[in-house]
């Protein structure tokens, strides 16, 4: 379980891209002392080089960018903490479950990036929406009293198992031939075998699982037959991405599958702002830094509201 909530943030930012990074800096030298949480570079790190950005000289590679603005915020004493989010919840102040313990927060920016895609497994494409889910907070409520799988081999499957645990009648994780990257012990069953197809007829039925491509010990397997029956399946690949917290906090997302963002960066969650490729749109670093930059300043206005609200209600 996550750690004791801490004192309360003003700004929780979520990636540290060009967008977290500038809405950062204009929340720091807004005198907001903001935390941005982050799980390392991203898609950035797949620019080999970038010259079509102002005021660069000369080309830089996507890490360089990356590496020059972690330094631009540290310089600013902006607080840098490099953690998985597993997800956020709350409703008047958020509190954002990490792997690094919880932190309640007024505000939340989220700039992770621009969304995961679906694995390649015959199956998960054609019963989305039909036993194939990417939000166990969302869904969980639909597999009462069912057999479900999670996909996935790191602390996101692991914390998407744990919600589901609460209604499900059973859940195993399966990792699709991946060794399990967790960072705590669960006594969820894990099944390390191969995936084959997901498998039904107007819903999901079961997961047919390759025989023999198994990853470790066979022996850790042998409970396992080539079929699993289950009723849903909840793709928890990698890492949260942005639009999967957004979903999972209730945020309306477009048709694309991105979040909807108003004019101010907002979502339609109070005090919820999301800037970058997570919002859709031209993805690049001009964009995200713009948009991290609206999203900073207008969350400033929104905190410093809310903290003349609560002084108010202190001294009555």
């Amino acid at each position: 379980m996550v750690e004791e909530v801490r004192e309360l943030e003003n700004i929780i930012i979520v990636g540290a891209g060009p967008a977290g990074i500038s809405a950062a800096l204009y929340c720091a030298r807004g005198n907001l002392r903001p935390l941005v949480i982050h799980n390392g570079i991203g898609t950035l790190e797949k620019a080999e080089k970038i010259e079509n950005y102002y005021g660069l000289e000369e080309p830089l590679s996507g890490r360089e960018l990356y590496e020059r603005g972690l330094a631009q915020a540290r310089s600013l004493g902006v607080r840098l903490l490099e953690a998985q989010v597993l997800g956020i919840g709350g409703f008047d102040t958020f509190e954002v479950q990490t792997t690094a313990g919880a932190f309640e927060t007024f505000s939340v920016i989220l700039a992770t990036g621009g969304k995961r895609t679906a694995p390649k497994i015959p199956g998960v494409r054609e019963f989305e929406g039909r036993g194939v889910s990417y939000c166990a907070v969302c869904d969980a409520f639909f597999y009462r009293g069912k057999q479900v799988a999670v996909l996935g081999n790191g602390d996101f499957a692991l914390h998407e198992a744990e919600e589901l645990c609460h209604t499900a009648s059973g859940v195993t994780i399966f990792t699709d031939g991946l060794e399990p990257e967790f960072s705590r012990h669960s006594s969820i069953p894990v099944n390390t075998m191969k995936i084959q197809a997901i498998e039904g007829q107007d819903r999901v039925m079961g997961i047919r699982l390759q025989s023999g491509s198994v990853s470790g010990e066979l022996s850790a397997q042998e409970a396992f037959p080539s079929w699993m029956p289950a009723e849903g399946v909840f793709v928890a690949l990698g890492t949260a991405g942005s639009a999967e917290i957004a979903r999972q906090m209730g945020a309306e997302l477009t048709e694309k599958g991105n979040i909807k963002v108003g004019p101010e960066m907002e979502t339609t969650i109070p005090g919820l702002y999301a800037a970058g490729d997570c919002t859709g749109g031209l993805l690049q670093v001009s964009k995200a830094v713009y948009e991290g930059a609206q999203a900073g300043l207008c969350a400033g206005r929104y905190v410093r509201g809310k903290r003349k609200v609560q002084d108010r209600s202190f001294s009555s």
